[in-house]
C-alpha cells in the first residue's frame, strides 16, 4: 500500500504537463490500479448530462462541457480505451486516449456498448450495492441493467475511486494545513468575540456569531461551501443546526455555545479543514456539561489512538472499525442513543469527500482507509431540548503515522468568562 501511495501522490507532477499528455498519464495510472484489482478487467465510465461529477474528475475532463447525449468511456485493464459518444456530440471525450466510435438511434447504442464490453466479465462502475455508499452511487439502476444484460457483472468502483479522488498531493496537504490552522486561530477570535460582545451588553445572536466567523475567514484567505453552525443549548442538540437572521437565539451568560466551521483556501485542488468546539459563557462550567464533553472527548481520542497504533503498524484499518472503537466510548457511558450519526467523513477538495467514511451507523463503510487520504473524527451526544456537545478534528494519515494539524486540539469544555462592568 505504501508503494500505491507514491504512485498516488505523483499528481503533482501531472499539473506540468499539458493536456494531452496528463490525460495520458492519467488513463495509464488508472489501467495499472484496475489491474491491482483482482478479477476485475475494466473499468467504465457513463454519463448523460452531468449526474456523474466523480467521472469528470477521475478522467480530469472539463466540468463545463456542453453534454447532452449519453457517453461511455471503457477503460481495460490492458489495451486500448474505448470512447463511445452520440454522433451530433462527438468531440466530448477528445481530451482522452483511445478508439472513437459513434452511435445514433438506441439500438447502435445498445449494440455498440455489447462489443466494447463482448469479453469483459466483471466491470467497475460508480455503484454502490444496496446504495451502501451514497457518495458513490451515480450510475442510475437503468444503466446498470444495460450493462447486465451484455453479460457482464457491475462491481462498485468505491476502491479505484478513492484512490484518485481522496488521495492527496503534497500542495494539497500543504492547503489543509493552512485552512486547519486558520480555522483554530478562528475558534479563539470567535469564543473571544462572544466574551466581548456580552460584555458589551450587545445583543449577540448565534447568527451574529456565524457572520463574525465567516467575516474571520474572508480575513485570512479562506473559502467554505457554506456558512459555519453556530448554536446554542437545545438549538447544540441538533447536529446541523442552521441559524437565520430573523429568530435565531440570543447568547447570554450560562449558555452553551457549539461552532462547527469548515474552509479551504481558494483555487483549484485546495481541500478543506473542518473543526467543532464547544463552550460555556461563565467562568465555571456546570458539572453535567463538563461530564458529558468529556465522554465525547474519550471517545474522539480513543478513534485518533486506534487509527494511530494500526497505521503505525503498517494496517490501514477500513473505515466503519474506527466508527466501532470511537462509538463503544459512548455506549458504555450510557449515551449510545444520544450518538446519532457516523464518527467522521472523507475530506478533500468537497468538505464531505469521496473517500472512506468513518461509518458502521448510517452505512458500513468497508472502505480501507487509504495512506495520503483526510478524515474528521467528530462523535457528539445530542440531549434533544437540552444540549448537545460534539468535538471534531481532521486526521491525515501519512504512510506511517496518523496527524492531526490545527493544535491543539480541546480538552475541555472552555469557560468564557464575561467581565460585566
Amino acid at each position: 500500500m505504501i508503494a500505491q501511495w507514491h504512485r498516488w501522490r505523483n499528481d503533482a507532477m501531472m499539473a506540468t504537463m499539458n493536456v494531452a499528455d496528463r490525460s495520458h498519464a492519467r488513463v495509464l495510472r488508472i489501467q495499472q490500479a484496475i489491474r491491482e484489482q483482482p478479477g476485475l478487467d475494466g473499468w467504465l465510465f457513463y454519463d448523460f448530462r452531468h449526474l456523474d461529477p466523480i467521472a469528470y474528475r477521475v478522467l480530469l475532463l472539463d466540468p463545463s462541457l456542453h453534454v447532452t447525449r449519453r457517453w461511455y468511456y471503457w477503460v481495460p485493464a490492458q489495451g486500448t480505451p474505448v470512447k463511445l459518444q452520440h454522433r451530433i456530440e462527438p468531440h466530448v471525450l477528445d481530451g482522452l486516449p483511445g478508439d472513437a466510435r459513434a452511435y445514433v438511434s438506441w439500438r447502435d447504442q445498445q449494440s455498440a456498448l455489447g462489443s466494447l464490453l463482448h469479453s469483459a466479465k466483471r466491470i467497475a462502475m460508480q455503484y454502490s450495492p444496496m446504495n451502501a455508499i451514497p457518495y458513490l452511487s451515480r450510475v442510475d439502476a437503468g444503466t446498470i441493467d444495460l450493462v447486465r444484460s451484455l453479460g457482464a457483472e457491475v462491481v462498485t468502483s468505491a476502491d479505484l475511486v478513492q484512490q484518485f479522488e481522496a488521495v492527496w498531493n503534497d500542495a494539497q496537504l500543504a492547503s489543509h494545513r493552512v485552512a486547519a490552522e486558520g480555522l483554530r486561530a478562528i475558534v479563539d477570535e470567535a469564543f473571544g468575540f462572544v466574551g466581548t460582545s456580552l460584555a458589551a451588553r450587545s445583543n449577540l445572536t448565534e447568527y451574529g456569531l456565524q457572520q463574525y466567523i465567516l467575516s474571520r475567514m474572508q480575513a485570512r484567505g479562506l473559502v467554505t461551501s457554506s456558512p459555519p453552525i453556530a448554536a446554542v443549548n437545545a438549538h447544540s442538540a441538533d447536529p446541523h443546526y442552521a441559524p437565520e437572521s430573523q429568530g435565531s437565539a440570543l447568547i447570554r451568560q450560562g449558555d452553551l455555545v457549539l461552532i462547527d466551521l469548515w474552509a479551504k483556501q481558494p483555487g483549484p485542488g485546495a481541500v478543506y479543514a473542518d473543526i467543532t468546539w464547544t463552550a460555556f459563557v461563565g467562568a465555571t462550567v456546570p458539572a453535567r456539561h463538563q461530564d458529558i464533553f468529556q465522554i465525547v472527548r474519550r471517545a474522539r481520542d480513543a478513534a485518533v489512538t486506534f487509527v494511530q497504533g494500526r497505521v503505525r503498524a503498517g494496517e490501514f484499518p477500513y473505515g466503519w472499525e474506527v466508527d466501532d472503537v470511537c462509538r463503544q466510548v459512548i455506549q458504555e457511558a450510557g449515551y449510545g442513543q444520544y450518538f446519532v450519526h457516523r464518527t467522521g467523513h472523507s475530506i478533500g477538495e468537497e468538505v464531505h469527500g469521496n473517500g472512506a467514511n468513518i461509518d458502521n451507523l448510517e452505512t458500513q463503510d468497508a472502505r480501507r482507509l487509504l495512506p495520503g487520504t483526510c478524515f474528521s473524527i467528530e462523535p457528539g451526544i445530542y440531549l434533544p431540548k437540552d444540549f448537545g456537545i460534539r468535538s471534531e478534528l481532521d486526521v491525515y494519515l501519512s504512510p506511517h503515522d496518523a496527524v492531526v494539524y490545527g493544535q491543539p486540539v480541546q480538552a475541555d469544555l472552555v469557560p468564557i468568562p464575561v467581565p460585566f462592568n
